[in-house]
């Protein structure tokens, strides 16, 4: 097939690489693009593989980049495969019309019987507004699953793939597009795929935030949430692989998107729902639990020394917007704390972040700190000889919200660790 992927952030070099292992002909398509580095496979963010995986598509003359709304390479295209990341502001509401803007230029140039795929994160019902205003034209839609740090594992492997299509003519076009990256593929309404996608971010929302206010509930009665945790696992209506781990507040903007979308569908349509906005209002609650530990073990933190090890919004990426680390280093240093910043990816801190120092090791951070956070799971800091660091602290205070470390299973003479739903000892 002839593929065209719009939009060349995250996503769409994700799709692009992989797309061009399979099909002859993937062209890369954006207005907005570094196009020196992408046309020599360097991926605009780090992506574990990513940059290989370009320049293995470039090299073998299968994957190339063109600027713009390329008339020649529309009308030679099977597929205009929509892969923008979906901006979302501060509030969480996503920018729609960065996206369709960006779609409805193409489409004049497109060859009729072409199929416009989108994987954008969009509002439920955006598929039928487009065939409304662009009728002869087949639109299709099928959630993005990307996972920052492993994105190229899971789209060339993923469990299942699901796909929203309006007739049995459309759907035979694509089968072939998503037929070498799996067998299960799950078609179904264009609605229903894009209220999926909002269901399956919701859930995983509301199960965060269901996980982490029951863990605190343990730490207030003494309770250990990871004993907890397993017990409710054991429930099989519940089941081994519920998203239910005492942890840190969901943050980056992922999950918050569909829950502000549900949201929103909710008002439109006159529905009271409520649980969807509680959603949100438990887990901003939540943010402040490291914080608020520090606040309470060291008291004022004016003048404290604090090391934050990780500031990423997840491991294996240098994505720092919407980062809870970042987030809470910020309040750390308006409370008077002296930041010391720890991160194996990141070069140069954040402007928001001005003040605070950046390290080139954990055990650089941590000396004679105050106390740590473990704010993103990176193998280097678990890896690093904690017993030893330890000994170089000023207090032996590890805040770890993910229990990442384990320093209680470890015996560490003196450390003060606590994870979200751990009691004090």
């Amino acid at each position: 097939m002839n593929v065209v992927v719009l939009g060349l952030w995250h996503l769409g070099c994700v799709t692009a690489a992989c797309c061009a292992e399979f099909n002859p002909v993937v062209v890369g398509m954006d207005f907005e693009a570094d196009w020196n580095a992408l046309r020599s496979g360097e991926a605009p963010l780090y992506e574990p593989g990513l940059d290989e995986a370009l320049w293995r598509g470039i090299a073998s003359g299968r994957l190339k980049f063109v600027e713009g709304a390329d008339p020649g390479a529309l009308g030679a295209a099977d597929v205009l495969w929509v892969c923008y990341d979906t901006p979302v502001d501060d509030d969480d509401v996503a920018d729609v019309p960065y996206v369709l803007d960006r779609l409805e230029s193409c489409l004049p140039a497109l060859r009729p019987g072409a199929v416009v795929l989108i994987s954008s994160q969009i509002p439920a019902g955006t598929c039928a507004e487009l065939e409304r205003r662009h009728p002869g034209v087949d639109f299709a839609y099928s959630p993005e699953n990307l996972r920052l740090g492993k994105a190229l594992q899971i789209f060339r492997h993923p469990e299942r793939i699901i796909v929203g299509v309006r007739t049995p003519e459309v759907r035979s076009k694509l089968e072939p597009l998503f037929a070498p990256f799996c067998k299960e593929v799950l078609w179904m309404r264009t609605e229903s795929a894009e209220m999926t996608k909002h269901g399956i971010n919701a859930w995983l929302a509301l199960s965060v935030t269901f996980a982490n206010e029951l863990a605190r509930l343990c730490e207030a009665v003494g309770a250990d949430a990871r004993e907890v945790e397993r017990g409710l696992r054991s429930e099989p209506r519940i089941g081994q692989k519920a998203y239910i781990r005492p942890g840190a507040a969901f943050a980056g903007g992922t999950l918050a998107r569909d829950v502000v979308a549900l949201t929103a569908l909710a008002k439109t349509h006159g529905d009271p729902a409520a649980l969807f906005p509680a959603i949100l209002s438990g887990n901003n609650a939540h943010k402040d639990w490291a914080l608020g530990r520090l606040e309470n073990l060291l008291g004022p933190l004016e003048g404290a020394t604090i090391a934050v090890l990780g500031l990423t919004y997840k491991p294996g990426t240098d994505t720092l917007r919407r980062s809870g680390a970042v987030e809470l280093a910020t309040k750390l240093l308006r409370a008077g704390a002296t930041v010391r910043c720890y991160d194996p990816v990141v070069r140069e801190l954040p402007p928001e972040l001005v003040g605070a120092q950046s390290t080139d090791s954990v055990a650089e951070a941590v000396r004679e700190a105050d106390a740590a956070v473990v704010a993103t799971e990176w193998p280097q800091i678990k890896e690093a000889d904690w017993p030893a660091l330890i000994s170089t602290m000023r207090r032996c205070v590890v805040v770890d919200a993910n229990g990442f470390l384990d320093l209680r299973a470890d015996a560490i003479p003196c450390v003060e660790y606590f994870s979200v739903g751990t009691p004090s000892k």
